[in-house]
């Protein structure tokens, strides 16, 4: 299994300390990249079953402090006393401790012991708790709220915390006392997908949809903005600040200007104009500059992007202050605040028209020399309507079967869990709800969207987030994992961003022919009879291409409240090459409350009721019903094609 279902840690330890809990570990380390830790009395018994571990001696409690600063998460099958006093005197802060995770040694629980919010415990007990199949334990008030934690808040999307009173405003949270969110900059779009009651009480020009607890006197407040300080002192509340990444600085140096002044002139405009450096994006400059060693260097020190532009695409762009002579020097009138203003627009195709760029620069250029520093840097600043993530965003294309969750598969349980976007249609939304949790951005579309679906998960997994598409049954068979691939290969798309990857699922047929038998032992095949993609004219040639060769055939979309023949045109076909007593399955909603199985023949499977949510299961020459099954024979016992398909077993 890969990875990225625990694509928040680069590091997880896991630390057995006697058979039972190395047996209930092992596998979850086998399949996913976690290290595993034992004493020396279990080495043999890791060597036994084959299993990469580790080995330690000496005290655990020494072993878990060296091990401490190594790992970004650490799993425990381990009592959780003897879990808590191990670690009591490492911990530090909740924003640099490593999560923590208690599994119980029969494997029926799992524990979220600390950091769970920013250090990600939660997600990861969550994650775990699937993959074992045991119950996940998070104690914390959000989860019992139905709330993202206000100190993960803005994670998924880049965002990055200030200063505040984090403890005060999340027990404010807990007591579902009112809060105040003056949100300045970066998406709203996690304010649509709150519970229906929610603490939160909004800007008033912001429509959310959803309405506060109590709309009162605010108890605490949140700003969600690019300004470096926006707490209130005096409020005599608890505050607390975001800064989504919105702030591209265009630089224009000299060359050879040093790191040191391009930082300096970075801090003096923020400090100025009262920016927050942990709102800045990303540096934006003319190509000319992609190799200035000073900004290299400051790019790669403070994990921004370098983002370069040409003079074509500069010199293009209006502002404020255009200089003559930097055009004939370089070829653009304007390098920073053009290149500010073209970072911020987020225009990077050569070929799209910049010329007519509204937004307005926060600061416009400033020339900043620094005495004792070689050379001089031009600096100017605007401000961007989408965040920066600074995340890879990834596709997850989910099969979530018939349509119960113990039909999902644990990795796509795992998925659909960890994601941090579901998009699916309303109804397959509704049947993994067990499976959300606080925080996801959830967006259920009509059956007829499926287009616009596709779309709007390729355009979030480009923002950076990780998206799950789920379709019922395989997501590949009829499915929208299809329809996902075709749009990224109609965008140019590179075949490694967003990184895509599929979760198969247990197929309508598959889930169909489990309800009544084993239909489908022999050579099979599946063709829908929509055409609202295909032309009737192609769905009618295999329709008799599978008649003519025997093959099992299970027919997806047989009939809409619009669309009534295709189903007795397929009857007739196969009635020219396959008997009337040739037996037939009809299952809709296979594992679903309003199952229906209904085992007729080829002769009479008109009249029995058949809809859109209806998988149809016509047999071969040697299909047989026998005792309320439905059998095809593989050929071990002799059965021959040729028998009389009324002939029972």
């Amino acid at each position: 299994m890969s990875s990225s279902l625990f694509q928040d840690f680069q590091s997880l330890a896991a630390i057995a300390t006697t058979p039972a809990g190395l047996k209930k570990l092992a596998a979850l380390c086998q399949a996913h990249p976690i290290t595993l830790w034992v004493p020396e009395s279990l080495a043999e018994l890791a060597q036994a079953q084959n299993l990469d571990s580790k080995i330690y001696s000496g005290s655990l409690k020494e072993q878990v402090a060296q091990l401490w600063p190594q790992y970004q998460g650490f799993v425990f099958c381990l009592a959780t006393g003897a879990v808590v006093r191990l670690i009591a005197p490492l911990l530090q802060h909740k924003s640099t401790d490593p999560a923590v995770v208690v599994v119980d040694e029969a494997g029926q629980f799992v524990l979220s012991l600390c950091s769970g919010h920013q250090g990600g415990a939660d997600r990861l007990t969550q994650a775990i708790a699937l993959q074992i199949n045991a119950t996940p334990v998070l104690t914390g008030a959000a989860n019992r709220l139905q709330l993202p934690g206000i100190d993960v808040l803005g994670v998924l999307f880049g965002w990055q915390r200030g200063e505040g009173d984090w403890t005060g405003v999340s027990a404010a949270i807990a007591r579902q006392d009112s809060v105040q969110v003056i949100q300045e900059a970066g998406t709203t779009l996690w304010q649509h997908h709150l519970p229906s009651e929610h603490p939160f009480q909004f800007n008033e020009s912001e429509e959310t949809g959803t309405a506060p607890i109590q709309p009162a006197t605010p108890k605490a407040r949140v700003w969600i903005s690019p300004l470096a300080r926006r707490l209130s002192p005096d409020s005599g509340i608890p505050e607390v600040q975001w800064h989504p990444k919105v702030l591209w600085v265009g630089i224009g140096c000299e060359r050879g200007t040093s790191r040191q002044l391009i930082e300096r002139a970075i801090q003096q405009a923020c400090q100025a104009h009262q920016l927050a450096e942990a709102a800045i994006a990303g540096i934006a400059t003319l190509d000319l500059k992609a190799d200035e060693v000073g900004l290299v260097e400051l790019c790669r020190d403070r994990q921004w992007p370098l983002r370069c532009f040409s003079a074509e695409q500069l010199k293009s762009v209006p502002v404020p202050t255009p200089s003559e002579v930097v055009a004939a020097e370089v070829g653009t009138p304007s390098v920073a605040e053009a290149a500010a203003l073209v970072g911020a627009s987020l225009v990077l195709a050569p070929t799209q028209k910049i010329g007519h760029l509204q937004m307005p620069l926060l600061v416009t250029k400033q020339i900043v020399r620094l005495e004792g520093q070689p050379g001089a840097v031009t600096i100017a600043i605007a401000q961007a309507e989408q965040e920066y993530t600074g995340r890879s965003g990834k596709l997850w294309l989910v099969g979530t079967g018939p349509g119960q969750l113990e039909q999902i598969t644990p990795a796509a349980q795992t998925a659909i869990a960890q994601a941090d976007v579901v998009i699916g249609y309303s109804l397959y939304v509704d049947l993994v709800k067990p499976l959300l949790r606080p925080g996801q951005i959830v967006e259920a579309l009509p059956i007829t969207q499926e287009r616009q679906r596709a779309q709007r998960a390729i355009e979030l997994a480009n923002w950076g987030l990780t998206v799950a598409v789920i379709s019922s049954g395989d997501s590949g068979i009829y499915g929208m994992a299809g329809l996902v691939l075709e749009e990224l290969r109609d965008q140019d798309w590179d075949g490694k961003t967003p990184a895509v990857r599929v979760f198969p699922g247990i197929t309508a047929l598959q889930a169909a022919a489990s309800r009544v038998g084993t239909p489908l032992m022999h050579d099979f095949c599946a063709i829908s009879l929509s055409d609202l993609l295909t032309p009737w004219v192609m769905i009618e040639k295999r329709l008799n291409a599978a008649a003519q060769a025997d093959f099992v055939t299970a027919l997806y979309n047989p009939r809409s409240k619009t669309r009534t023949e295709q189903i007795a045109i397929a009857q007739q076909i196969f009635l020219q090459h396959r008997a009337p007593s040739t037996p037939v399955a009809l299952v809709r909603s296979a594992y679903r409350e309003d199952e229906q199985i209904t085992l007729t023949t080829l002769g009479e499977l008109l009249e029995a009721p058949i809809d859109m949510l209806t998988t149809v299961l016509i047999g071969n020459a040697s299909t047989r019903t026998y005792a309320d099954w439905m059998i095809t024979p593989r050929g071990y016992l002799g059965f021959t094609p040729d028998a009389e398909p009324n002939q029972s077993l």
